[in-house]
């Protein structure tokens, strides 16, 4: 099961206390010395409304993201772009629905202008400590793999993350079994951190048990790997993984929950998306010849093929008027000269994927999932990557994780590495992931960094 990150609840929590104590302080100096709790009463509920919106908006922006966590002009810029929209959200919500009694204009502004302050003040406070010595863990790593090594550097540009490599030893290093013992308690190891299984050498499990008085938490890697990366380490897991991990019958409940969901948000959507499609079938056939509609075969669950549909985005350069010649498949590519002006802007906004709402309604898809994959492709990469096939027992979906966190696949390379974002789905997937997926979709989609 995905538990949530402490450092993250911390952030969140520390937020919504910064943002009633601003109203709070800002109807004290507003009404000062006539304030008392039934002005606080009054403009509670108001702005409790608008907070879990700041806070949704917060979530976009990328502010609950602890690799964003810098004092430093990146993290400024995100967090005062987030506020101004915040602050044009309140003014439209007090001004355009009046139902709650009060239009505090001054209020609100003074709300803002305090509120930059004391947000400011928390998350530099806060994104200081994360990283100081007296939160980080120190970690000691047996075994080296490539994966260990990227997780190594990861680490080492994102200490907010809280932890620090401070030693790494080969199996070869542990000549007796107190070894490990002396070096942990000198280096003031917190974890311990095995890329070698400790059923598979008795040795290093005996030098594990003799740390146990330090008081030493334990892991396995590719746990802490999948903890810090948010992927699986594809290298480092086999059949036993998947059986160990990958238990189907105990998601029947999110399962049957989230078709229900698919099936009505889908017509909903779909039915609201009608209204754009003549101004959009119109655009495309403005801005160059070929058919409206493409159809692609793609491999869905349990590996069946189905026909997915999409706008057109690319110039119709072959006979059966794809963008492909002769209708081969090929990998779309940053700044792909087959995309129509109209089609770039329409892949950034994800509206050329408007037609698949029909393919999730039909349960082909689902608005979560692996990315559908062409079969072409499905059968050139089961060839080469081993478990890919793993990817589809589960619903494919207009977004996902891998899409989320990995730039758009174009090479057997890439898919390897969106692989283990998927399987990282496949495990931990909930409506928690959902939810968080489906928002940083969104953020993409306002920054036009999409694909």
């Amino acid at each position: 099961m995905l538990m949530p990150n402490p450092k993250k609840i911390t952030l969140f929590i520390g937020d919504i206390l910064v943002l009633y104590f601003s109203l709070w302080l800002t109807l004290l100096i507003r009404y000062w010395p006539n304030f008392d709790l039934s002005r606080f009463s009054q403009h509670f509920w108001p702005f409790t409304i608008i907070y879990f919106v700041w806070l949704i908006i917060f979530y976009i922006a990328g502010l609950y993201a602890l690799d964003l966590a810098r004092n430093n002009l990146g993290f400024y810029s995100t967090f005062l772009k987030a506020l101004t929209l915040n602050a044009a959200l309140a003014v439209a919500f007090f001004y355009f629905i009046p139902f709650f009694g009060i239009a505090p204009k001054t209020n609100l502004f003074l709300n803002l202008l305090i509120l930059i302050i004391l947000i400011s003040g928390w998350r530099h406070f806060y994104n200081y400590f994360l990283k100081s010595e007296i939160f980080l863990n120190n970690i000691l790593i047996i075994g080296q793999t490539k994966e260990t090594q990227q997780m190594i550097d990861w680490l080492k540009t994102h200490p907010q993350l809280g932890y620090r490599l401070t030693q790494e030893m080969k199996p070869n290093d542990i000549q007796t079994p107190f070894d490990l013992l002396e070096t942990a308690s000198q280096k003031n190891i917190k974890i311990i951190i095995t890329a070698i299984d400790p059923h598979q050498n008795t040795h290093l499990a005996e030098s594990l048990y003799q740390c146990l008085p330090l008081k030493i938490s334990f892991s396995d890697f590719p746990n802490f790997y999948e903890r810090i990366m948010g992927k699986v380490p594809l290298s480092s897991i086999g059949e036993i993984w998947f059986l160990e991990n990958l238990t189907e019958s105990q998601k029947n409940f999110y399962e049957a929950a989230k078709r229900i969901f698919d099936m009505l948000g889908a017509f909903v959507f779909g039915l609201i998306s009608l209204i754009f499609y003549p101004l959009i079938a119109l655009i495309i056939k403005i801005d160059s010849r070929g058919p409206l509609f493409i159809k692609q075969k793609r491999v869905e669950q349990d590996g069946q093929p189905f026909v997915l549909y999409k706008f057109r985005t690319m110039y119709a350069t072959a006979k059966d008027g794809s963008s492909e010649p002769g209708g081969r498949p090929v990998y779309a590519q940053i700044n792909d000269p087959r995309n129509t002006r109209v089609g770039k802007f329409f892949r950034k906004t994800r509206l050329d994927e408007l037609p698949q709402l029909w393919n999730i309604f039909l349960g082909q898809m689902s608005f979560i999932g692996p990315r559908a994959e062409r079969v072409e492709f499905v059968e050139e990469l089961g060839k080469k990557i081993p478990y890919y096939q793993i990817r589809h027992i589960v619903k494919p979906g207009l977004t996902g994780w891998a899409q989320v966190n990995f730039r758009y696949g174009a090479s057997v390379e890439d898919s390897i590495e969106k692989l283990q974002y998927e399987l990282y789905y496949i495990k931990h997937r909930s409506f928690i992931l959902d939810l968080s997926i489906a928002l940083r979709t969104i953020s993409i989609i306002l920054k036009g960094v999409g694909q």
